[in-house]
């Protein structure tokens, strides 16, 4: 079966990007770091909106808006991905390969695909925006969203979207597809 991607011009995107295996990659700040750079300089040639974005320690959410007349977000995650790469393995060293990657020259960095669904309406887009800013609380990584540094969440505070204590109390509500006390 040929996986299919939808593509329109100019819409809005989440995606769910994960590295090779779970690996903890962005456990610390340096690997965010490189992360956030990567994304940097693939937008400067490649312009998209950021809308909103969390890293987790062994994955990536946002949510992006291509220019009008642009679908093409697979080549801005391959840049991102093959720079990420690069100065990844320069500044912690080349990870243990496969004899199978070895011989494609692969890295085991990023899994192969990513996950996207292009965002249908303004409460496709909040529900999703939601899931994203939740994402560290859901994995027991911070108590509330505002304590998670690699997050849009203080953005969308300071632009009024959310109270800092948004969250904090109880859950939002999260689309379908999200398997519940997971």
């Amino acid at each position: 079966m040929r996986y299919r991607r939808l593509r329109i011009e100019g819409a809005s995107y989440f995606f769910t990007v994960v590295t090779h295996e779970r690996q903890r990659l962005f456990s610390g700040p340096t690997a965010v770091e490189l992360l956030t750079g990567a994304i940097a300089k693939v937008r400067f040639r490649h312009p998209f909106e950021i809308e909103a974005q969390v890293v987790l320690p062994d994955h990536l959410h946002a949510i992006w808006t291509l220019p009008e007349g642009d679908a093409n977000y697979a080549k801005r995650w391959r840049l991102i991905k093959e720079a990420f790469t690069r100065a990844y393995c320069l500044e912690f060293g080349k990870p243990l390969r496969t004899p199978t990657a070895r011989i494609r020259g692969e890295q085991p960095i990023w899994q192969r695909r990513f996950w996207e669904h292009t965002i249908r309406d303004d409460r496709d887009f909040a529900v999703h925006a939601d899931y994203i800013h939740y994402n560290p609380v859901r994995h027991g990584l911070v108590d509330t969203p505002s304590d998670w540094p690699h997050s849009s969440f203080g953005e969308w505070v300071e632009r009024g979207v959310y109270d800092l204590a948004w969250g904090t109390i109880e859950a939002p509500a999260l689309p379908d597809w999200v398997k519940q006390g997971e």
